[in-house]
């Protein structure tokens, strides 16, 4: 891993973003792209009516104010997007990356994000930004949209940054898992680290063979691994199994089905990220 994106806001998620970019960095050899986008909306002005009986020559000198004000707008959130960059980048430079670039862009952040990561090997995000509600445990908004557009690993920080030493793979021999252990047993950014792997469902012969191809594959990479197959609904098994053993971050494949059937049966890579209280890792 050469090269990650940090995205942040002004969202109290934005320091756990630097803090687990600069433990990735600083594992990986990585450069950091810190990356703020400021929405068009966030920057446009309500829209005005300006119909009834105003004067052509008072509705002239209205539009100009407007538009005044809208190029005032647009500026202090530029300074304010500044301001984060800098703040951001020096606190992952006190953390001991020096290699961080720090960009600021207006327009939507999934396009930006998606236009960015084809030079990059992670995409740092945080559960939620700065609209979040944190009483309903609602998600950002804009996260499952950038996971599904992303290619590369998505690495979705929790509210605040803890040492990680154990970590899940939550493993079903789908495409996406299976792409999570491939990488996994790549990257020297899980060395050293306690690696559990575990499926949830029925033990059978097949499942078995699958788990232990996995395993075997992890093994051989230098990790030592706990494996096994729990009964049970995935998110039950995995939620508990994080919980018991003591898992600071978790490792899955992410949304394996539609949208539309996400909506009706709903998502396990959902209810992960919205229940679990640590990083979670995203392969597609």
């Amino acid at each position: 891993m050469n090269r990650l994106i940090a995205l942040i806001d002004g969202s109290i998620y934005s320091q756990s973003v630097c803090d687990h970019a600069a433990w990735i960095a600083k594992r990986t050899a990585s450069a950091i792209d810190l990356l703020h986008v400021i929405g068009r909306r966030e920057t446009d002005s309500a829209p005005t009516n300006l119909s009834g009986n105003i004067t052509l020559g008072a509705r002239t000198a209205l539009l100009e104010e407007l538009s005044a004000l809208d190029e005032q707008r647009a500026k202090l959130f530029q300074k304010r997007g500044r301001a984060i960059l800098d703040d951001a980048k020096a606190s992952i430079e006190a953390a001991g990356v020096k290699d961080v670039t720090a960009r600021l862009r207006i327009g939507d952040i999934v396009v930006t994000a998606a236009e960015s990561e084809s030079t990059a090997d992670m995409v740092v995000i945080g559960k939620r930004g700065e609209a979040a509600d944190f009483a309903s445990l609602h998600l950002g908004s804009n996260l499952e949209r950038i996971v599904r557009s992303c290619s590369r690993p998505v690495f979705v920080a929790a509210r605040a940054f803890k040492p990680i030493e154990r970590f899940l793979i939550a493993y079903d021999g789908g495409t996406s898992s299976m792409k999570a252990v491939d990488h996994v047993a790549r990257d020297p950014l899980f060395a050293g680290l306690q690696c559990h792997l575990l499926m949830a469902g029925t033990d059978t012969p097949e499942a078995r063979s699958r788990l232990d191809d996995a395993r075997a594959l992890l093994e051989a990479s230098g990790l030592a691994v706990d494996a096994g197959i729990v009964g049970g609904q995935a998110e039950t098994v995995i939620a508990e199994a994080v919980e018991a053993d003591g898992i600071d971050l978790l490792v899955m494949g992410a949304y394996g089905h539609s949208r539309i059937r996400s909506l009706i049966i709903g998502s396990t890579t959902t209810e992960m990220l919205r229940s679990c209280k640590i990083p979670v890792a995203l392969f597609r």
